[in-house]
Parts: structure tokens; sequence; C-alpha cells
């Protein structure tokens, strides 16, 4: 009709991407997988359930000694049904992966008293941790850091300043590839990707 204005109307604007489900991370039963075994408490069913434990929420320890990071990275990975610990150096870092029996580490470089490169240095040494998947987050940028935590073990290296909304896809993608079983492939990556 004429003279009538006809005001367009918008989707809601989503704040989220939609949970996805990771049943794909999930192993066969039965095998030994870092991300699946029972923590030591839950042998009496104290731990089960509650925090993800079990269930196959991705549970990511995030290790980074700026609070504002590691707000950031919370948040976002919260919003896509991770449930997220945090840890704001090295040595705390390395008492909660054995309490909290994280998915995936998600892990500064640059910290002080014990860094990234001497957190992961040391979960590869020990068999109980030695296949715990690490994604390094730093501002180093170089070949020589990226060849470093790929020689280290790492499966990703998320450089900063980062895309704080593309970070869940990331780590989800890791989890999903190291269920398919492409660890070798990811570590190989490391240094190619930029």
């Amino acid at each position: 009709m004429p003279g009538t204005a006809v005001t367009p109307t918008r989707p809601p604007l989503l704040l989220h991407r939609p949970r996805r489900r990771l049943d794909a991370v999930r192993p066969a039963r039965g095998r030994s997988d870092w991300r699946h075994r029972r923590p030591r408490d839950s042998q009496s069913g104290a731990g089960s359930g509650a925090g993800g434990r079990g269930d196959g929420t991705p549970r990511v320890l995030l290790v980074d000694d700026e609070p504002a990071i590691r707000t950031i990275c919370r948040v976002n990975l919260e919003v896509s049904g991770m449930i997220v610990v945090e840890a704001a150096d090295g040595g705390e870092a390395l008492e909660l992966v054995r309490a909290e029996r994280p998915s995936l580490l998600l892990l500064d470089v640059m910290m002080p008293d014990v860094d990234g490169w001497t957190v992961a240095e040391r979960l590869a040494a020990d068999p109980e941790t030695r296949e715990l998947p690490v994604v390094f987050l730093s501002a180093r940028a170089g070949i020589e850091d990226r060849r470093r935590a790929r020689d280290l073990g790492a499966v990703g290296y998320i450089v900063k300043p980062f895309d704080p909304l593309e970070l869940s896809v990331r780590l989800e993608s890791v989890l999903e590839r190291l269920g398919r079983g492409e660890r070798e492939l990811l570590r190989k990556e490391v240094v190619t990707d930029s």
C-alpha cells in the first residue's frame, strides 16, 4: 500500500554457535586413552558425573599467566560446551593435569617460574601424561618455536593475538581429529600451518 512503511525483521542475533556433539572423540570401549581414563579418586564413585568426567564432555586445562586471556578463552570455550579448568602458571598446571585429567591442555609458552616449554617437557617425559594433547597458545610466532612445540609433541599452535571466536572451533577440530587417529598429521601441521 502506498504510504505504508515496511520494516524488515532480522533474525535474532546468535551469541554463540549451536553446540555440536563430539561423539567421534570417544574411543572404543576398553581402549586406553588419556582423555577417558578414570581419575584415581573416581574409583569409589567420587568425582564421576559432575564436571564432565565420564560423559564425553571435553575438559580443557587452560594455562596462561594473563587473567584477561584466561577469561576470554574460558568464556568462549564454555559457550561451546567445553569444561574449562584454569591455571595461572606452569607449576599449578602440572598439579592440575593429574587432578583434573583434562582432554586437552591449552598452554601459554611465556610464563614466570615454570614456562610452557618446561611443562610440555615434563608431561612428555612422564608415561602417565605423555599422550595428553597439548595446544600451545603463544605470542611467539617464529618457525623455531613451532618446531620446538612439534618436537615436544604438540598437536596445535595458536599465535596471539588470536580470534577468540575461532578458539573453540580449533580445539573441537583438534579433538575430533585426534579421535580419528590423526595425531601425527596434527603434529606436522604445527610447523606448516600459520
